[in-house]
């Protein structure tokens, strides 16, 4: 189906989205999509970003692979009857000449499309099934997770100094309980990932208000700067081949301040996984100053 010319509000529509899950009781950034694969087109081989990892990957699919109406018919397949597409977004940029300016302004206008998983699919050619498999995770996830913070650019000094984790951004260090003290190595390394995602934010790097400004607990820019980090996470927890792991009494508590904040602003959750993509990016070396959609 083509781009989406008719006047909807994109931004109303994809947090409805993100609440619906949450009030199901499922977090979207937290949903494993280790064993589907990360979501992405199978035709183009492009993977999706930012607010569509989040859209894409929690609907529970066996593989995460997607493709356009016009892509099933220009490979002679159909989608099948009663199926509803899934909703991804993307930045349109149109220029504007403005009057006393020699260059046109840029302006960018969020849009949207739908796209349908293989399974909503019949007559898919068999070579393109048999590429959406996603490849078995033959790494140590432990190692993969060691990997990232080493190659990680302007790294941040990861002490072990207290029981609590944390990030000073006035020292530029994060502080981490010793692996011992959590149940699992997995949680160690989400914690720590979270820690270093919350670091991006500093001057030197990508310079988010959220960690430059100090905010009280509760605020508007605090739950932001703490969800970009929460989502910053999952995203380099997947590239680890670590599922996301959360203690389960926090879980009613993450939901009924997150599902505040969204009833609140719908532009909320698009613009934390734009800078979670950023931050993610950034610790792997991938960051470009292009939007992160």
């Amino acid at each position: 189906m083509n781009e989406t010319t008719e006047r909807v509000d994109v931004y109303a529509r994809v947090t409805n989205r993100i609440i619906e899950q949450l009030e199901q009781g499922t977090i979207p950034w937290e949903k494993p999509w280790i064993g589907a694969g990360l979501p992405q087109n199978i035709v183009n081989k492009t993977f999706y970003r930012g607010i569509n990892i989040l859209l894409l990957g929690c609907l529970g699919y066996e593989r995460n692979a997607y493709l356009t109406w016009q892509q099933t018919k220009a490979l002679g397949a159909s989608v099948k009857r009663g199926e509803h597409g899934n909703l991804v977004v993307f930045w349109k940029v149109v220029e504007k000449e403005v009057e006393g300016q020699s260059e046109p302004k840029k302006m960018q206008f969020l849009r949207y499309h739908n796209v349908f998983n293989i399974e909503q699919c019949t007559n898919l050619p068999q070579k393109l099934l048999d590429a959406a498999i996603p490849p078995e995770n033959l790494n140590d996830p432990i190692t993969a997770c060691e990997k990232i913070i080493k190659d990680m650019l302007q790294c941040p000094e990861i002490r072990h100094k207290e029981s609590r984790a944390y990030y000073d951004p006035e020292g530029d260090y994060v502080n981490m309980p010793k692996l011992a003290k959590f149940k699992s190595s997995e949680s160690y390394y989400g914690t720590l990932f979270h820690e270093l995602i919350h670091s991006t934010g500093h001057s030197s790097r990508l310079n988010r208000e959220g960690v430059t400004t100090r905010t009280g607990f509760g605020s508007q820019t605090y739950s932001f700067e703490e969800l970009v980090a929460e989502i910053g996470a999952c995203y380099l927890q997947s590239v680890a081949g670590v599922e996301t792991v959360k203690e389960q009494q926090n879980r009613v508590a993450y939901l009924h301040s997150w599902l505040e904040v969204l009833r609140g602003d719908k532009k909320f959750i698009i613009n934390a996984s734009a800078h979670a993509q950023r931050a993610a990016d950034f610790v792997l070396g991938h960051y470009t100053q292009k939007p992160a959609q």
